[in-house]
């Protein structure tokens, strides 16, 4: 799993399909149909807010939860909480777009968004839409599809006000409650830790430095309580979390003290350690040996 997909990354993803669209100094908004979307989308977070009006059958997931879309809905995705998506077959219609808290918030404020229903974490992100809600949905996309092609000189005012009332019309909408626990919740959650933990590594370069460190910080990536993750990894692998990603530390300080040049302080802050004292004596208290004596056994 990403750590976080950026605005960057997500058209670099999506060359062949999606062309980028500049928004110097007032932050980034961009709107497309989903036609050309992926079959699946993958999970992980992302570093933008995204809104989708999602006309086709699939299941959305998240760490601990899903969902089976099978009628019209909006689904509203935050920068915090991972998720993925799941399409049942190929005929996947609707919108959808992108767009950062600089952008939304350029003009008149509309509260914080971390603190609104439709993006808070734990809310309901999303919205079943019956036929009239749908035809004022799509009637706001093919506005915003509309005008940022045009050449309007004001366009981005014109967005940033269609996107304030697709907000406000979701507002006075009633969130899903149909989410579905996983029959083995401890088991996935316990794989997207696993599988978060293993792309933190190689650290391939001394500036390429380990970001994610802690329980906590694995939980939070996940959008867990750190209780909840602890369970789980203890539950399936026998081991803690913070014995999980020590054996990973560890193990990744043995392959740049044997196959690097590089010196202790680079491998030190590489692996997320202020100090390169606090670095020698975690691994001296792992392996029973310094860092210098287990690179100078190997010379």
């Amino acid at each position: 799993m990403e750590s976080k997909e950026t605005i960057k990354g997500f058209y670099e993803r999506n060359a062949d399909q999606f062309g980028c669209v500049k928004t110097p100094g007032i932050g980034h908004f961009n709107v497309f149909s989903r036609d050309h979307c992926s079959f699946i989308t993958p999970y992980s977070r992302r570093d933008y807010y995204k809104i989708s009006l999602i006309i086709g059958r699939g299941t959305l997931h998240y760490a601990d939860k899903w969902i089976y879309v099978d009628r019209p809905a909006l689904l509203f995705s935050n920068p915090v909480v991972p998720y993925s998506w799941e399409a049942e077959n190929e005929d996947q219609k609707g919108f959808f777009c992108l767009f950062t808290d600089q952008f939304l918030h350029n003009g008149n404020r509309l509260g914080t968004l971390h603190d609104s229903k439709l993006f808070k974490v734990g809310g309901t992100p999303v919205f079943f839409v019956d036929e009239w809600q749908q035809e004022t949905v799509n009637g706001l996309f093919h506005k915003m599809m509309a005008e940022i092609q045009s050449d309007y000189v004001h366009k981005y005012d014109m967005l940033r006000a269609y996107l304030h009332l697709l907000i406000h019309e979701t507002m006075k909408m009633n969130p899903a409650d149909n989410f579905e626990p996983y029959q083995n919740a401890s088991q996935r959650v316990a794989v997207l830790f696993m599988e978060l933990l293993e792309r933190q590594f190689p650290i391939d370069s001394p500036e390429r430095y380990l970001r994610l460190k802690t329980p906590t910080d694995y939980a939070d990536s996940l959008s867990i309580h750190v209780n909840s993750l602890n369970r789980s990894v203890k539950e399936i692998t026998g081991k803690t979390t913070t014995q999980q990603i020590t054996s990973r530390i560890i193990h990744e300080a043995h392959a740049l003290l044997k196959h690097t040049d590089w010196n202790v302080s680079e491998i030190a802050y590489g692996l997320g350690f202020e100090e390169p004292a606090y670095f020698t004596n975690y691994f001296k208290k792992q392996t029973g040996m310094t860092p210098n004596a287990v690179r100078t056994a190997v010379v």
